[in-house]
């Protein structure tokens, strides 16, 4: 309880700003090379680190970013990662949190690019993956239930998220299911106010924005680094929802618009962005890499990634606000309990896949155990489970 109604951020940290600094490039990146698992599972990783381990932030403060991100497009994980970088060090933590998270998958896939085009195949990581899905299950779970003691605090948001959960697990969209935690919300307090209003008008002129940008940037047929550039600037403007949405946006833009790539080396991109860490869009790094060597590939890496730090930019400062309005406060809650069942729902297919035997099923309840009774950090548990699927060659 004493966490979710700590003292604004400046109160808690004294330190210097080069020490907030120092401390969000650390974490980020550690976070960049240990951070498997997709989104959901990032998301848990920086919830443990900032809320539970460091205290940057309360549990509510956390929620509520993670309320915001999910209103606007780009890769929520790393969204947050931005967020939490402004909160403590300013527009330099801001710059330095996504450099840190990004950089070190970035790098793993100009590298396998580099592979991919010499040899032909990639290296295979099935036996590392088996061994880390269990483990990350285990740190999405927590997150789940820590998160919601703050998400659920009465009775009709977990009514909401109840339903919010119900309509994700039929397959209803996650802009729709946002939707109705925000109309719920409305609805709770009477009528938005433009606190509201101002924030998803400043995230829509961003978009705005730069959608009308990639229109000149992105019609290019011939293979160019600006087109390269404005191609993902593009999807990056424009994308919500999952790695598997990224795919499909790939798959229009690069295969049947411009006959750039091959159905197999997209699939083969998106493979490179689910079994390296941190951000599943460096996907676009390995395209990129293919169309046009390391500069194709940092010019990808920065078109897509470059909305979610003008977007986190503009909205971040409103976010503070929207939660002193009572109304847009109760928005806020709406939609904050439906991420949380978008989160929960993504845990339950995540476990799915992940836990598949009796030897994953242990894994996962001894990972959970350590974390819920010794605290054990996350990046440790990430790798010991690396380790043992590596040594049971995928079992």
């Amino acid at each position: 309880m004493a966490t979710d109604t700590a003292p604004p951020i400046a109160a808690r940290t004294p330190e210097p700003r080069s020490a907030r600094l120092r401390g969000v490039a650390l974490l980020f990146t550690r976070l960049g090379f240990t951070a498997f698992g997709g989104p959901a599972a990032h998301i848990a990783m920086m919830e443990d680190e900032v809320v539970r381990r460091r205290g940057w932030l309360s549990r509510a403060e956390f929620l509520d970013l993670v309320g915001a991100v999910n209103l606007i497009p780009g890769p929520n994980s790393t969204e947050i990662a931005l967020h939490v970088g402004h909160r403590r060090a300013g527009f330099a933590g801001l710059l330095v949190a996504g450099a840190c998270f990004i950089g070190p998958a970035m790098g793993m896939a100009l590298v396998l690019a580099w592979v991919y085009q010499r040899y032909g195949t990639l290296p295979r990581a099935a036996g590392v993956l088996a061994g880390i899905k269990p483990v990350i299950i285990a740190v999405v779970v927590q997150a789940v239930w820590s998160l919601g003691r703050t998400a659920l605090r009465t009775r009709t948001l977990t009514l909401l998220a109840l339903a919010a959960g119900a309509m994700a697990a039929m397959g209803v969209g996650e802009i729709a299911v946002l939707a109705l935690g925000a109309g719920a919300g409305a609805a709770a307090r009477g009528e938005r106010r433009r606190d509201e209003e101002r924030f998803g008008a400043g995230a829509g002129v961003g978009v705005g924005a730069m959608a009308v940008a990639t229109g000149v940037a992105a019609g290019a047929a011939s293979v160019t680094l600006p087109a390269i550039f404005g191609v993902f600037l593009k999807i990056g403007s424009l994308l919500f929802g999952s790695g598997y949405v990224l795919a499909s946006f790939m798959r229009t833009e690069l295969v049947e618009r411009r006959g750039w790539l091959s159905e197999g080396q997209v699939l083969d991109a998106v493979a490179v962005g689910q079994f390296t860490p941190g951000p599943l869009l460096t996907t676009a790094t390995f395209a990129g890499s293919l169309l046009a060597g390391v500069p194709g590939g940092l010019a990808a890496t920065a078109g897509i990634f470059l909305p979610a730090f003008v977007l986190v930019a503009l909205s971040g400062p409103l976010v503070p606000r929207l939660r002193r309005s009572a109304t847009a406060g109760a928005v806020l809650d709406g939609v904050n309990a439906a991420s949380w069942a978008l989160m929960a729902v993504a845990a339950w297919r995540l476990g799915r896949g992940a836990v598949v035997d009796w030897a994953t099923a242990a894994l996962a309840v001894v990972a959970a155990m350590l974390l819920a009774r010794f605290r054990v950090n996350s990046a440790w548990l990430v790798l010991g489970g690396g380790l043992i699927g590596l040594a049971r060659g995928g079992g």
